[in-house]
């Protein structure tokens, strides 16, 4: 059976390159009929940050993404916290000890400093110098004894080809005299990355390990564990890095990275879904948008790039839009009510569903439904509030005696619906020898305070009689 996990080190948010290994490994489960387990990798306690699985969790769960077993959800492989399970690593160091593949090391910081400034100087890689790994037993024991402090390094071999198949990338091979003699176990008894990463891989049954590329040079030292332990590696499949748009790693110097900065954003999770999934990987030529189900049904590690990709945040905004426009306005109802409450804003749902219905087709995210359409919450009651630009063009002392003499006529009107506004404009203008738009402009400019938007006859219905003529009046008095 296909068993995969999704491992996250407690260091902070969730970041969206995060987001898609944790989702290739849920659709492979799904797609496979296997088991999607959640391991929490906290072992480096330096840089452990409170909340930050309770934040992890949240956002899974936003994201539609869900675990077989894992913390929360038990299992017969666990615990499932490393920080738990750190007397199963030291006895399989120990074991790494006593089979030759380790051995301990008591070169202090300040020395592996000194010894790292030298290489780099030099034109060297910096590695350690594996000054401790032909200590006797008799000198390590006497050391160890004496209350030294030191860490377990693994005993690379010298000389040999390191062999591994990547599921994405072929068959690599790396010369073991470019591996470093890797720490196993910390000096405060804490396992590093490499040592728990491998035992519980084995001991949790993981049968293949979905991961980013950062982590490929990593996998020679993981492969010669395996063959140290006597143990069959898992297959490996490493991703290819997020981008920014000038090809450099995405980092947050160049904007968003983190899962929740796009849901508070207003970003629907199954559009992020949607558009992680095909950051790397796509099942068809020319279809775009996928629903979970069919992700699933498609997903296969061999079609996946081996090159980086691109976060193209204008094609996220384009697909956020799609999702919306798909949904229902009793949908979107719940999700931009609590958006409003935020600008207190006080609105009867039935007045939100009005606006939505309107807005729906020109939003990219649910925060447009707020700030983009802020006219329909609040009247433009100062000159700030109106655009500049679209007012120099448009509102002019013609206009402006034009809307004057509107005025009346729309506060004759018995049925304030878009008919019954447009008839009124276009009678004027037909009248008065003038192309509508030298109406609907200034009108719009009055009402709203801003060059675009929905149709003019459609907002002023959903914004009301009342307000939308108390608007005209005060820009008729304000605006010179």
């Amino acid at each position: 059976m296909v068993r995969v996990r999704f491992a996250p080190s407690p260091t902070g948010f969730v970041h969206v390159g995060s987001l898609r290994t944790a989702l290739y490994c849920y659709l492979y489960a799904q797609h496979n009929g296997g088991v999607n387990i959640l391991r929490i990798e906290d072992t480096d306690r330096t840089r452990y940050v409170e909340g930050a699985v309770e934040n992890m969790l949240s956002t899974m769960a936003w994201a539609g993404i869900t675990f077989d077993e894992g913390p929360v959800q038990g299992g017969e492989f666990g615990p499932y916290v490393q920080s738990e399970r750190t007397d199963i690593y030291r006895s399989h160091s120990n074991r790494l000890i006593e089979s030759g593949n380790a051995y301990p090391c008591f070169c202090t910081a300040e020395r592996l400093d000194m010894v790292r400034k030298a290489q780099q100087a030099s034109g060297q890689p910096p590695m350690y110098d594996r000054l401790c790994r032909n200590l006797t037993k008799e000198e390590t024991d006497r050391r160890i004894a004496a209350g030294e402090p030191h860490v377990i390094r693994m005993r690379v071999p010298i000389g040999e080809i390191v062999r591994f198949n990547d599921m994405i990338r072929g068959d690599i091979e790396f010369d073991s005299r470019t591996i470093d003699d890797q720490v196993l176990m910390k000096s405060d008894g804490f396992p590093t990355y490499h040592l728990a990463n491998i035992v519980d891989d084995h001991l949790m049954e993981i049968t293949h390990v979905i991961r980013g590329e950062e982590w490929l040079s990593s996998t020679p030292k993981h492969v010669l564990l395996y063959q140290a332990l006597s143990w069959e590696p898992p297959k490996f499949a490493h991703l290819p890095l997020l981008l920014n748009a000038d090809k450099s790693k995405l980092s947050k110097r160049q904007g968003d990275v983190a899962v929740e900065d796009y849901k508070d954003k207003g970003y629907l999770p199954q559009a992020l879904i949607n558009f992680v999934a095909l950051m790397g990987w796509n099942p068809s030529a020319t279809e775009e948008i996928f629903s979970i189900d069919d992700l699933i049904r498609d997903f296969n590690l061999e079609r996946v790039n081996k090159g980086g990709a691109v976060f193209n945040r204008e094609k996220l905004d384009w697909m956020n839009s799609e999702y919306i426009r798909k949904m229902t306005p009793t949908e979107l109802l719940p999700l931009v009510k609590p958006l409003i409450a935020t600008r207190n804003y006080v609105v009867s749902d039935d007045y939100l569903l009005s606006v939505i219905k309107l807005m729906q087709e020109r939003v990219r995210t649910l925060w447009d439904f707020v700030d983009f359409a802020s006219y329909f919450y609040v009247a433009p009651t100062d000159p700030e509030h109106y655009d500049e630009k679209y007012k120099a063009k448009h509102w002019t002392p013609q206009a402006k005696e034009h809307l004057t003499n509107l005025l009346p006529q729309f506060q004759a009107l018995d049925n304030w619906d878009h008919d019954s506004l447009e008839a009124v404009v276009r009678q004027y203008a037909e009248a008065n020898g003038l192309g509508a738009g030298k109406l609907i402009h200034p009108i719009r400019l009055a009402v709203t305070g801003k060059g675009m938007g929905p149709g003019l006859f459609e907002l002023l219905a959903v914004i009301g009689k009342a307000e939308s003529i108390k608007r005209m009046d005060q820009a008729i008095h304000s605006l010179v």
